[in-house]
């Protein structure tokens, strides 16, 4: 298994053979308007520029995983330059209907079951926040976890805090390999939208042998915990020889 941070939630997976890209926002520094989230208004997103090309990073991809269609994971640079007849996957039927719309012909919605070249893909529960309203306006996600009997179990959270769903993953899947979106952004007054570093804790504590990786950092506007405070608490807390924090284009192999 070979993961690779490009930016943000996107990544890159080598698993089993076959090249996934997660969560593709492959547009040039600062191209589209900040988040109105409360913080850094200021500042054009993305805020930092790939680490390679696009074409490097969309070249040989088998499939395409969208967590969900907010622009940090699905942008139109992706749209544009990911070719048409790739493979899809997508979280429900309404999300498959914007992706069809934007014109890809192979759009697979994630089941319990999927099997993608021997495979398995399995969709996973998220919550983009806490608190009704938050949870409603930022809408559905999902994650993602990687079986194969070649391979370590991946389990991708998504855009999710910690909450019990994401405990009943762990206990189910068991999974080795855990990829978490740890920016701790946040939308104005009503909190954190994705992990910040408590609730990356309790991923460790929830499963204290596998290695955790922390990605969705300092890309977008409404990031609040950085790369280096996330490190300086996992050494505080006792978890830094299981937590990667990987820097734009950094890679690991498992």
């Amino acid at each position: 298994m070979f993961i690779q941070q490009i930016r943000n939630a996107t990544i890159i997976v080598h698993y089993a053979g076959k090249k996934f890209l997660i969560d593709p926002l492959l547009a040039d520094k600062g191209l589209y308007p900040p988040f109105l989230a409360g913080i850094r208004e200021d500042k054009r997103n993305p805020l930092i520029d790939l680490p390679m090309s696009v074409s490097e990073i969309i070249k040989d991809v088998d499939a395409v995983i969208l967590t969900h269609l907010h622009q940090d994971h699905y942008d139109d640079i992706a749209k544009e330059m990911l070719p048409k007849n790739i493979k899809v996957f997508v979280q429900n039927e309404q999300d498959a209907i914007q992706v069809k719309n934007d014109g890809f012909e192979q759009v697979e919605i994630l089941a319990e079951d999927t099997l993608f070249e021997g495979i398995q893909l399995i969709k996973t529960q998220g919550e983009h926040g806490r608190g009704e309203e938050l949870l409603e306006r930022m809408g559905q996600v999902c994650g993602v976890v990687f079986k194969h009997a070649s391979e370590k179990t991946l389990y991708i959270a998504g855009d999710t805090v910690w909450f019990e769903g994401v405990q009943k993953e762990i206990q189910s899947h068991n999974p080795e390999i855990i990829v978490v979106n740890a920016g701790d952004n946040v939308w104005n007054d009503m909190g954190s939208l994705v992990m910040g570093k408590e609730d990356v804790y309790e991923v460790h504590k929830a499963a204290p042998n596998t290695n955790i990786i922390a990605v969705h950092m300092e890309a977008v506007n409404h990031w609040t915990l950085s790369r280096k405070e996330l490190k300086r608490f996992g050494e505080e807390k006792g978890f830094s020889s299981r937590l990667f924090i990987p820097e734009d284009g950094e890679s690991y192999t498992f």
